[in-house]
Protein backbone atom coordinates (compact mmCIF):
# COMPACT_ATOMS: atom_id res chain seq x y z
CA UNK A 1 0.00 0.00 0.00
CA UNK A 2 1.07 3.58 -0.52
CA UNK A 3 -0.29 7.18 0.74
CA UNK A 4 0.46 9.91 -0.63
CA UNK A 5 -0.53 14.23 0.20
CA UNK A 6 0.87 16.11 -2.01
CA UNK A 7 0.71 20.37 -2.35
CA UNK A 8 1.98 21.60 -5.72
CA UNK A 9 3.23 20.01 -9.07
CA UNK A 10 7.03 18.60 -9.62
CA UNK A 11 8.47 20.54 -12.20
CA UNK A 12 10.47 17.95 -13.95
CA UNK A 13 12.01 19.93 -16.74
CA UNK A 14 13.70 22.17 -13.45
CA UNK A 15 14.29 19.69 -10.78
CA UNK A 16 14.99 16.72 -12.95
CA UNK A 17 12.69 13.36 -14.18
CA UNK A 18 14.83 10.74 -14.14
CA UNK A 19 16.47 10.17 -10.98
CA UNK A 20 14.57 7.73 -8.20
CA UNK A 21 13.27 11.18 -6.20
CA UNK A 22 11.13 11.92 -9.38
CA UNK A 23 10.27 8.61 -10.42
CA UNK A 24 9.47 7.66 -6.74
CA UNK A 25 8.65 10.05 -4.58
CA UNK A 26 7.16 13.02 -6.96
CA UNK A 27 3.28 12.17 -6.77
CA UNK A 28 0.30 14.02 -8.42
CA UNK A 29 -1.55 16.50 -6.54
CA UNK A 30 -3.39 15.81 -3.79
CA UNK A 31 -4.33 12.73 -2.67
CA UNK A 32 -3.00 9.60 -4.21
CA UNK A 33 -3.66 5.54 -2.72
CA UNK A 34 -3.09 2.14 -3.65
CA UNK A 35 -2.95 -0.98 -2.74
CA UNK A 36 -2.82 -4.68 -3.72
CA UNK A 37 -4.79 -6.92 -1.47
CA UNK A 38 -3.71 -10.44 -0.80
CA UNK A 39 -7.76 -11.91 -0.78
CA UNK A 40 -9.60 -13.39 -2.88
CA UNK A 41 -11.53 -11.15 -5.98
CA UNK A 42 -14.79 -11.48 -4.69
CA UNK A 43 -13.81 -9.31 -1.31
CA UNK A 44 -11.64 -6.92 -2.86
CA UNK A 45 -13.57 -4.27 -3.08
CA UNK A 46 -15.13 -4.48 0.19
CA UNK A 47 -11.42 -4.14 1.74
CA UNK A 48 -10.42 -1.30 -0.05
CA UNK A 49 -13.63 0.92 1.27
CA UNK A 50 -12.92 -0.53 4.75
CA UNK A 51 -9.14 0.75 4.17
CA UNK A 52 -10.18 3.99 2.63
CA UNK A 53 -12.20 4.69 5.69
CA UNK A 54 -9.16 3.40 8.15
CA UNK A 55 -6.78 5.92 6.69
CA UNK A 56 -9.42 8.41 6.36
CA UNK A 57 -9.55 8.48 9.84
CA UNK A 58 -5.80 8.40 10.85
CA UNK A 59 -4.58 11.01 8.56
CA UNK A 60 -7.80 13.41 8.96
CA UNK A 61 -8.54 13.46 5.42
CA UNK A 62 -11.36 12.72 3.06
CA UNK A 63 -9.37 9.81 2.00
CA UNK A 64 -13.24 7.82 2.48
CA UNK A 65 -14.67 9.79 -0.39
CA UNK A 66 -11.99 6.81 -2.58
CA UNK A 67 -14.85 4.21 -1.40
CA UNK A 68 -17.18 4.76 -4.20
CA UNK A 69 -16.95 2.67 -7.28
CA UNK A 70 -17.05 5.94 -9.51
CA UNK A 71 -13.65 6.99 -7.80
CA UNK A 72 -11.24 4.60 -7.93
CA UNK A 73 -10.17 1.96 -10.59
CA UNK A 74 -8.39 -1.32 -11.12
CA UNK A 75 -5.11 -1.28 -13.13
CA UNK A 76 -4.06 -4.33 -15.46
CA UNK A 77 -0.44 -4.09 -16.43
CA UNK A 78 0.61 -0.30 -16.77
CA UNK A 79 0.96 1.22 -13.54
CA UNK A 80 3.55 -0.34 -11.27
CA UNK A 81 3.08 -2.91 -9.14
CA UNK A 82 -0.05 -3.73 -11.45
CA UNK A 83 -1.72 -7.16 -10.49
CA UNK A 84 -5.38 -8.32 -10.77
CA UNK A 85 -5.69 -7.46 -7.48
CA UNK A 86 -4.74 -3.85 -7.71
CA UNK A 87 -7.19 -0.82 -6.89
CA UNK A 88 -5.88 2.93 -7.48
CA UNK A 89 -8.04 6.16 -6.52
CA UNK A 90 -7.10 9.66 -6.09
CA UNK A 91 -8.59 12.90 -4.62
CA UNK A 92 -6.60 15.63 -6.69
CA UNK A 93 -8.76 18.40 -5.16
CA UNK A 94 -7.84 17.66 -1.76
CA UNK A 95 -6.32 20.59 0.49
CA UNK A 96 -2.98 19.20 2.22
CA UNK A 97 -2.60 21.14 5.83
CA UNK A 98 -0.40 20.55 8.87
CA UNK A 99 -3.35 18.08 10.27
CA UNK A 100 -2.35 15.81 8.01
CA UNK A 101 1.68 15.93 9.09
CA UNK A 102 1.08 15.65 12.41
CA UNK A 103 -0.22 11.99 12.13
CA UNK A 104 2.28 11.41 9.84
CA UNK A 105 4.78 12.33 12.59
CA UNK A 106 3.16 10.36 15.02
CA UNK A 107 4.51 7.40 13.11
CA UNK A 108 8.01 8.11 13.75
CA UNK A 109 9.72 6.31 16.79
CA UNK A 110 10.98 10.18 18.28
CA UNK A 111 8.25 11.98 16.11
CA UNK A 112 9.44 15.45 15.50
CA UNK A 113 11.86 15.99 18.92
CA UNK A 114 14.69 14.37 18.36
CA UNK A 115 16.54 12.78 15.31
CA UNK A 116 16.69 14.52 11.58
CA UNK A 117 12.50 15.01 11.86
CA UNK A 118 13.94 18.12 14.27
CA UNK A 119 14.30 20.02 10.77
CA UNK A 120 10.19 19.50 9.89
CA UNK A 121 9.35 22.65 10.91
CA UNK A 122 5.85 23.24 9.51
CA UNK A 123 6.00 27.30 8.78
CA UNK A 124 9.68 26.39 6.48
CA UNK A 125 7.95 22.74 4.67
CA UNK A 126 4.52 24.82 3.46
CA UNK A 127 6.34 27.81 2.36
CA UNK A 128 8.25 25.99 -0.55
CA UNK A 129 7.59 25.32 -3.90
CA UNK A 130 6.58 21.37 -3.57
CA UNK A 131 6.27 19.21 -0.75
CA UNK A 132 4.98 15.81 -0.43
CA UNK A 133 4.55 13.14 2.19
CA UNK A 134 4.77 9.61 1.62
CA UNK A 135 3.77 6.54 3.33
CA UNK A 136 4.50 3.04 2.17
CA UNK A 137 3.36 -0.61 3.78
CA UNK A 138 4.43 -3.39 2.62
CA UNK A 139 3.34 -6.67 4.36
CA UNK A 140 6.55 -9.86 4.42
CA UNK A 141 5.65 -13.18 5.11
CA UNK A 142 7.63 -15.81 6.36
CA UNK A 143 9.95 -16.93 3.60
CA UNK A 144 10.51 -13.11 2.23
CA UNK A 145 14.29 -13.03 1.99
CA UNK A 146 14.52 -14.89 5.43
CA UNK A 147 12.84 -12.11 7.19
CA UNK A 148 10.05 -12.64 9.66
CA UNK A 149 6.47 -12.26 8.94
CA UNK A 150 5.38 -8.19 9.66
CA UNK A 151 5.25 -4.97 7.67
CA UNK A 152 7.87 -2.92 6.76
CA UNK A 153 6.85 1.13 7.05
CA UNK A 154 8.74 3.49 4.73
CA UNK A 155 8.14 6.85 5.52
CA UNK A 156 9.59 9.83 2.74
CA UNK A 157 8.91 13.46 2.87
CA UNK A 158 10.07 15.59 0.10
CA UNK A 159 10.09 19.20 -0.14
CA UNK A 160 11.59 21.72 -2.72
CA UNK A 161 12.54 24.52 -0.66
CA UNK A 162 14.31 28.40 -1.90
CA UNK A 163 17.40 29.45 -0.05
CA UNK A 164 16.85 32.58 1.23
CA UNK A 165 18.62 34.99 -1.27
CA UNK A 166 18.95 38.11 1.45
CA UNK A 167 21.91 36.32 3.36
CA UNK A 168 23.46 34.77 0.75
CA UNK A 169 23.41 38.01 -0.57
CA UNK A 170 25.27 39.35 2.35
CA UNK A 171 27.62 36.61 2.69
CA UNK A 172 28.51 37.09 -0.62
CA UNK A 173 28.41 41.06 -1.35
CA UNK A 174 30.89 41.59 -4.08
CA UNK A 175 29.16 38.71 -6.32
CA UNK A 176 26.27 39.66 -8.04
CA UNK A 177 25.00 36.76 -10.21
CA UNK A 178 26.36 33.78 -7.51
CA UNK A 179 23.60 31.34 -6.54
CA UNK A 180 22.13 31.58 -3.07
CA UNK A 181 23.99 29.70 -0.60
CA UNK A 182 22.16 27.70 1.68
CA UNK A 183 22.27 26.04 5.30
CA UNK A 184 19.96 23.56 7.38
CA UNK A 185 19.07 26.45 9.87
CA UNK A 186 18.64 29.15 7.19
CA UNK A 187 16.07 26.66 5.30
CA UNK A 188 14.03 24.83 8.12
CA UNK A 189 15.43 27.57 11.01
CA UNK A 190 16.24 24.38 13.43
CA UNK A 191 19.47 22.45 13.70
CA UNK A 192 20.05 18.78 14.62
CA UNK A 193 21.02 18.13 18.14
CA UNK A 194 22.14 14.53 17.72
CA UNK A 195 19.99 11.19 16.62
CA UNK A 196 16.89 9.69 17.90
CA UNK A 197 18.08 7.43 20.74
CA UNK A 198 15.66 4.79 18.94
CA UNK A 199 17.35 4.76 15.94
CA UNK A 200 20.03 2.10 14.75
CA UNK A 201 21.64 4.31 12.09
CA UNK A 202 20.98 8.28 11.35
CA UNK A 203 22.41 10.00 8.57
CA UNK A 204 22.45 12.92 6.47
CA UNK A 205 23.44 12.56 2.46
CA UNK A 206 24.14 15.43 0.39
CA UNK A 207 24.22 14.29 -3.71
CA UNK A 208 25.75 16.27 -5.90
CA UNK A 209 24.65 15.93 -9.45
CA UNK A 210 26.36 14.23 -12.34
CA UNK A 211 25.45 17.43 -14.47
CA UNK A 212 26.84 19.35 -11.56
CA UNK A 213 29.86 17.37 -11.12
CA UNK A 214 30.41 17.95 -14.41
CA UNK A 215 30.16 21.56 -14.69
CA UNK A 216 32.76 21.77 -11.72
CA UNK A 217 35.23 19.55 -13.43
CA UNK A 218 35.27 21.92 -16.42
CA UNK A 219 35.21 24.95 -14.68
CA UNK A 220 38.92 23.60 -12.59
CA UNK A 221 40.38 22.57 -15.69
CA UNK A 222 39.74 25.50 -17.45
CA UNK A 223 40.95 27.65 -13.91
CA UNK A 224 43.93 25.16 -13.77
CA UNK A 225 45.06 24.07 -17.30
CA UNK A 226 48.57 22.65 -15.35
CA UNK A 227 46.96 20.21 -13.07
CA UNK A 228 44.86 17.26 -13.80
CA UNK A 229 41.70 17.70 -11.94
CA UNK A 230 41.06 14.34 -9.49
CA UNK A 231 37.23 13.48 -8.68
CA UNK A 232 37.85 11.09 -6.18
CA UNK A 233 39.12 12.97 -3.56
CA UNK A 234 39.50 14.09 -0.12
CA UNK A 235 39.74 17.87 -1.18
CA UNK A 236 36.21 17.51 -3.18
CA UNK A 237 33.99 18.94 -0.41
CA UNK A 238 36.35 21.98 -0.45
CA UNK A 239 37.41 22.92 -3.83
CA UNK A 240 37.39 26.28 -5.70
CA UNK A 241 33.84 26.53 -6.88
CA UNK A 242 32.19 25.57 -2.89
CA UNK A 243 32.55 24.73 0.40
CA UNK A 244 30.64 22.28 2.68
CA UNK A 245 30.75 23.83 6.46
CA UNK A 246 31.35 20.12 8.17
CA UNK A 247 33.45 17.45 6.70
CA UNK A 248 31.79 14.29 5.08
CA UNK A 249 32.31 11.38 6.44
CA UNK A 250 32.72 9.13 3.65
CA UNK A 251 31.98 9.83 0.20
CA UNK A 252 30.41 7.63 -2.18
CA UNK A 253 30.96 7.40 -6.33
CA UNK A 254 28.02 6.73 -8.47
CA UNK A 255 29.54 3.22 -10.27
CA UNK A 256 28.21 4.29 -13.71
CA UNK A 257 25.92 6.64 -15.55
CA UNK A 258 23.70 6.51 -18.82
CA UNK A 259 23.65 9.66 -19.58
CA UNK A 260 27.31 10.31 -19.74
CA UNK A 261 30.65 9.27 -18.43
CA UNK A 262 30.50 11.56 -15.58
CA UNK A 263 29.21 10.41 -12.13
CA UNK A 264 26.97 11.43 -9.39
CA UNK A 265 28.89 12.08 -5.89
CA UNK A 266 26.97 11.51 -2.76
CA UNK A 267 28.56 12.56 0.70
CA UNK A 268 27.70 10.55 4.24
CA UNK A 269 27.38 12.46 7.56
CA UNK A 270 26.66 10.34 10.28
CA UNK A 271 24.49 12.74 13.14
CA UNK A 272 25.79 10.42 16.19
CA UNK A 273 28.39 12.20 16.87
CA UNK A 274 26.82 15.24 16.91
CA UNK A 275 25.15 16.70 20.15
CA UNK A 276 23.44 19.59 21.96
CA UNK A 277 26.57 21.41 22.58
CA UNK A 278 27.79 21.03 19.01
CA UNK A 279 24.40 20.45 16.71
CA UNK A 280 24.94 19.70 13.05
CA UNK A 281 24.09 22.28 10.63
CA UNK A 282 25.32 21.49 6.95
CA UNK A 283 25.78 24.60 4.52
CA UNK A 284 27.18 25.09 1.23
CA UNK A 285 29.03 28.01 0.48
CA UNK A 286 29.33 28.97 -3.38
CA UNK A 287 32.56 30.49 -4.98
CA UNK A 288 31.66 30.69 -8.45
CA UNK A 289 28.29 30.95 -10.60
CA UNK A 290 27.63 27.89 -11.89
CA UNK A 291 24.96 26.67 -14.13
CA UNK A 292 24.12 22.86 -14.60
CA UNK A 293 20.91 20.83 -15.98
CA UNK A 294 19.52 18.13 -14.19
CA UNK A 295 18.93 14.51 -15.80
CA UNK A 296 15.73 14.24 -18.05
CA UNK A 297 13.42 11.53 -18.63
CA UNK A 298 13.66 10.38 -22.39
CA UNK A 299 10.60 12.24 -23.07
CA UNK A 300 8.67 15.24 -21.33
CA UNK A 301 5.28 14.36 -20.55
CA UNK A 302 2.14 17.33 -21.04
CA UNK A 303 -1.41 16.93 -20.78
CA UNK A 304 -4.15 19.82 -21.80
CA UNK A 305 -7.29 20.37 -23.08
CA UNK A 306 -8.97 21.18 -26.50
CA UNK A 307 -11.98 22.71 -27.61
CA UNK A 308 -14.75 25.16 -26.37
CA UNK A 309 -18.20 25.05 -24.42
CA UNK A 310 -19.92 23.04 -22.61
CA UNK A 311 -20.93 20.22 -24.70
CA UNK A 312 -17.81 18.30 -25.81
CA UNK A 313 -13.97 18.74 -26.09
CA UNK A 314 -10.68 16.54 -26.50
CA UNK A 315 -7.91 15.94 -23.90
CA UNK A 316 -4.43 15.69 -25.34
CA UNK A 317 -1.50 13.94 -24.23
CA UNK A 318 2.22 15.52 -25.39
CA UNK A 319 5.21 13.93 -24.95
CA UNK A 320 8.48 15.71 -26.24
CA UNK A 321 11.92 14.81 -26.92
CA UNK A 322 14.52 15.81 -23.75
CA UNK A 323 17.94 17.46 -24.79
CA UNK A 324 19.01 13.82 -23.03
CA UNK A 325 17.47 11.52 -25.69
CA UNK A 326 20.43 10.91 -27.63
CA UNK A 327 21.98 10.17 -24.63
CA UNK A 328 19.58 7.51 -23.73
CA UNK A 329 19.53 6.08 -27.03
CA UNK A 330 23.32 6.01 -27.50
CA UNK A 331 24.23 5.45 -31.11
CA UNK A 332 21.39 3.53 -32.18
CA UNK A 333 19.10 6.77 -32.11
CA UNK A 334 18.64 6.94 -35.68
CA UNK A 335 18.36 2.67 -36.25
CA UNK A 336 15.52 2.49 -37.65
CA UNK A 337 14.91 -0.78 -35.71
CA UNK A 338 15.46 1.39 -32.19
CA UNK A 339 12.03 2.03 -30.76
CA UNK A 340 11.67 3.60 -27.36
CA UNK A 341 8.91 1.51 -25.20
CA UNK A 342 6.32 4.64 -23.32
CA UNK A 343 2.84 3.57 -20.97
CA UNK A 344 0.38 5.52 -20.48
CA UNK A 345 -2.26 5.16 -17.42
CA UNK A 346 -5.39 7.62 -17.97
CA UNK A 347 -8.60 7.49 -15.73
CA UNK A 348 -11.55 9.83 -16.26
CA UNK A 349 -14.52 9.94 -14.40
CA UNK A 350 -18.03 8.63 -15.23
CA UNK A 351 -19.14 12.11 -16.63
CA UNK A 352 -16.39 12.64 -18.83
CA UNK A 353 -17.39 10.44 -22.05
CA UNK A 354 -14.77 9.79 -23.95
CA UNK A 355 -14.83 7.92 -27.50
CA UNK A 356 -12.05 5.63 -27.60
CA UNK A 357 -12.41 5.12 -31.22
CA UNK A 358 -11.31 8.65 -31.54
CA UNK A 359 -8.15 8.35 -30.80
CA UNK A 360 -5.24 10.06 -32.90
CA UNK A 361 -1.93 9.60 -32.89
CA UNK A 362 0.46 12.30 -34.35
CA UNK A 363 4.45 11.37 -34.88
CA UNK A 364 6.52 14.04 -35.39
CA UNK A 365 3.30 16.56 -36.48
CA UNK A 366 2.19 14.35 -38.67
CA UNK A 367 -0.39 11.82 -37.92
CA UNK A 368 0.02 7.97 -38.04
CA UNK A 369 -2.34 4.64 -37.71
CA UNK A 370 -2.95 3.91 -34.37
CA UNK A 371 -2.03 0.07 -34.68
CA UNK A 372 1.53 1.16 -35.96
CA UNK A 373 2.08 3.05 -32.42
CA UNK A 374 0.24 1.49 -29.94
CA UNK A 375 1.57 -2.07 -29.30
CA UNK A 376 -1.18 -2.86 -26.84
CA UNK A 377 -4.23 -1.15 -25.45
CA UNK A 378 -6.60 -2.09 -22.72
CA UNK A 379 -9.99 0.12 -22.54
CA UNK A 380 -12.70 0.38 -19.54
CA UNK A 381 -15.37 2.00 -20.88
CA UNK A 382 -16.79 4.07 -17.84
CA UNK A 383 -20.52 3.50 -16.55
CA UNK A 384 -23.07 6.80 -15.43
CA UNK A 385 -22.68 6.66 -11.87
CA UNK A 386 -20.66 3.50 -11.35
CA UNK A 387 -17.17 3.17 -12.13
CA UNK A 388 -14.54 5.90 -14.69
CA UNK A 389 -13.19 5.04 -17.76
CA UNK A 390 -9.60 3.49 -17.97
CA UNK A 391 -6.76 3.41 -20.80
CA UNK A 392 -3.87 1.94 -20.81
CA UNK A 393 -1.73 2.03 -23.65
CA UNK A 394 1.70 0.84 -24.30
CA UNK A 395 3.12 3.08 -27.63
CA UNK A 396 5.94 1.91 -29.69
CA UNK A 397 7.60 5.16 -30.79
CA UNK A 398 11.30 5.35 -33.03
CA UNK A 399 14.67 6.03 -30.71
CA UNK A 400 14.70 9.33 -33.00
CA UNK A 401 11.21 10.75 -32.15
CA UNK A 402 11.17 14.24 -31.87
CA UNK A 403 7.36 14.82 -30.91
CA UNK A 404 4.51 12.54 -29.86
CA UNK A 405 0.91 13.77 -29.51
CA UNK A 406 -1.92 11.59 -28.50
CA UNK A 407 -5.93 13.35 -28.95
CA UNK A 408 -8.93 11.64 -27.53
CA UNK A 409 -12.63 13.05 -27.59
CA UNK A 410 -14.78 13.40 -25.33
CA UNK A 411 -18.83 14.64 -24.45
CA UNK A 412 -19.40 16.28 -21.32
CA UNK A 413 -22.33 14.64 -19.09
CA UNK A 414 -25.07 15.95 -16.93
CA UNK A 415 -25.06 15.90 -13.08
CA UNK A 416 -28.26 15.25 -10.52
CA UNK A 417 -28.48 18.54 -8.77
CA UNK A 418 -27.21 17.04 -5.69
CA UNK A 419 -24.24 15.93 -7.30
CA UNK A 420 -22.44 18.84 -7.82
CA UNK A 421 -20.42 19.86 -5.36
CA UNK A 422 -20.54 23.20 -3.20
CA UNK A 423 -17.96 24.99 -5.54
CA UNK A 424 -19.62 23.58 -9.00
CA UNK A 425 -18.60 26.47 -10.80
CA UNK A 426 -14.78 25.61 -10.31
CA UNK A 427 -15.01 23.11 -12.66
CA UNK A 428 -14.43 19.38 -12.26
CA UNK A 429 -10.68 17.51 -12.17
CA UNK A 430 -9.62 14.95 -14.58
CA UNK A 431 -6.37 13.10 -12.17
CA UNK A 432 -3.38 13.17 -13.54
CA UNK A 433 -2.06 10.59 -16.27
CA UNK A 434 0.84 8.60 -15.54
CA UNK A 435 3.65 8.24 -18.12
CA UNK A 436 6.44 5.72 -17.34
CA UNK A 437 9.41 4.08 -19.75
CA UNK A 438 9.52 0.45 -18.91
CA UNK A 439 13.12 0.18 -20.54
CA UNK A 440 14.58 2.59 -18.27
CA UNK A 441 14.89 2.06 -14.75
CA UNK A 442 15.54 5.35 -12.07
CA UNK A 443 18.24 3.83 -9.60
CA UNK A 444 21.96 4.90 -8.21
CA UNK A 445 24.57 2.43 -7.61
CA UNK A 446 27.36 3.92 -5.49
CA UNK A 447 30.78 2.46 -4.51
CA UNK A 448 32.94 2.60 -1.77
CA UNK A 449 36.31 1.52 -1.82
CA UNK A 450 36.05 -0.01 -5.14
CA UNK A 451 33.10 -1.98 -3.46
CA UNK A 452 29.46 -2.17 -4.23
CA UNK A 453 27.92 0.24 -1.17
CA UNK A 454 24.43 -1.24 -1.67
CA UNK A 455 22.53 -1.73 -4.77
CA UNK A 456 18.89 -0.70 -4.56
CA UNK A 457 15.88 -2.24 -6.70
CA UNK A 458 14.82 -1.13 -10.20
CA UNK A 459 11.80 1.40 -10.64
CA UNK A 460 11.02 2.67 -14.04
CA UNK A 461 11.33 6.12 -14.72
CA UNK A 462 8.04 7.36 -14.26
CA UNK A 463 5.82 10.74 -13.92
CA UNK A 464 2.62 12.54 -13.86
CA UNK A 465 1.20 15.00 -16.20
CA UNK A 466 -0.94 17.78 -14.88
CA UNK A 467 -4.59 17.97 -13.49
CA UNK A 468 -7.03 18.74 -16.06
CA UNK A 469 -9.88 21.02 -15.17
CA UNK A 470 -12.93 20.33 -17.50
CA UNK A 471 -15.87 23.00 -16.66
CA UNK A 472 -19.17 21.52 -16.93
CA UNK A 473 -23.13 22.50 -17.59
CA UNK A 474 -23.97 23.92 -14.19
CA UNK A 475 -27.69 24.71 -13.36
CA UNK A 476 -28.84 27.69 -11.86
CA UNK A 477 -28.43 27.04 -8.20
CA UNK A 478 -30.18 30.67 -7.03
CA UNK A 479 -33.56 29.29 -9.19
CA UNK A 480 -35.04 27.31 -6.11
CA UNK A 481 -34.36 30.47 -3.54
CA UNK A 482 -36.20 33.13 -6.40
CA UNK A 483 -38.86 30.56 -6.92
CA UNK A 484 -39.32 29.86 -3.01
CA UNK A 485 -39.30 33.41 -2.29
CA UNK A 486 -41.48 34.68 -4.79
CA UNK A 487 -43.72 31.80 -4.41
CA UNK A 488 -44.17 32.60 -0.68
CA UNK A 489 -44.79 36.16 -1.71
CA UNK A 490 -47.58 35.26 -2.98
CA UNK A 491 -49.08 32.76 -0.52
CA UNK A 492 -48.19 35.66 1.95
CA UNK A 493 -50.77 37.93 0.02
CA UNK A 494 -53.36 35.72 -1.02
CA UNK A 495 -53.47 34.32 2.58
CA UNK A 496 -53.30 37.73 4.37
CA UNK A 497 -56.35 39.50 1.90
CA UNK A 498 -58.40 36.32 2.37
CA UNK A 499 -58.19 35.88 6.47
CA UNK A 500 -58.67 39.76 6.38
CA UNK A 501 -61.90 39.40 4.61
CA UNK A 502 -63.20 36.27 6.24
CA UNK A 503 -62.87 38.13 9.63
CA UNK A 504 -64.03 41.42 8.79
CA UNK A 505 -66.96 42.69 10.52
CA UNK A 506 -69.17 44.94 8.43
CA UNK A 507 -72.33 45.68 10.27
CA UNK A 508 -70.51 46.66 13.56
CA UNK A 509 -68.27 49.04 11.71
CA UNK A 510 -71.57 50.75 10.03
CA UNK A 511 -72.91 50.87 13.86
CA UNK A 512 -70.04 51.96 15.01
CA UNK A 513 -69.83 55.39 12.35
CA UNK A 514 -73.04 55.58 12.92
CA UNK A 515 -72.93 55.97 16.46
CA UNK A 516 -69.81 58.48 16.12
CA UNK A 517 -71.53 61.14 13.80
Amino acid sequence: MELSFTQGRWNYESWGGFDPIPSSNAKPPGVELWAVFDAPQHLIDALWKNLTHTLSGLFCASINFLESSTAYSAPEWSFPPASGKLRYGTLPREAVCTENLTPWLKLLPCRDKAGISMLLDRPSIYRGFYHSQRLHLTSTGSGSEGMDPGIILEQTLTVVLQPDSQRASLAHASEKHIQPSWSLSSIFGKQISGRCVLAETSNVYFLLDMGLVAELEHIHKENEKSEEYVLISEKFWNNPSFELSAKPDRIFIEESSLLSKNASVLYKFEIEKYGESEPFDLGLFWKTPVVWLCQQAPLHANRFLMGSGNERGAIAISLKSTQSSEGFMGSNSNDERCELRVDVFQVVPWYVKVYFHSLQVFVDQQPKAVSDIIEKIHVSPSKDKVSPGVMELVLTLPCSVSSAVLTIEFDKGFLHIDEYPPDANQGFDIPSAIVSFPDFHARMVFLENDSLNKSPEKSPVMSYTEVLLVPLTTPDFSMPYNVITITCTVFALYFGSLLNALRRRVAEEERFLKDKG
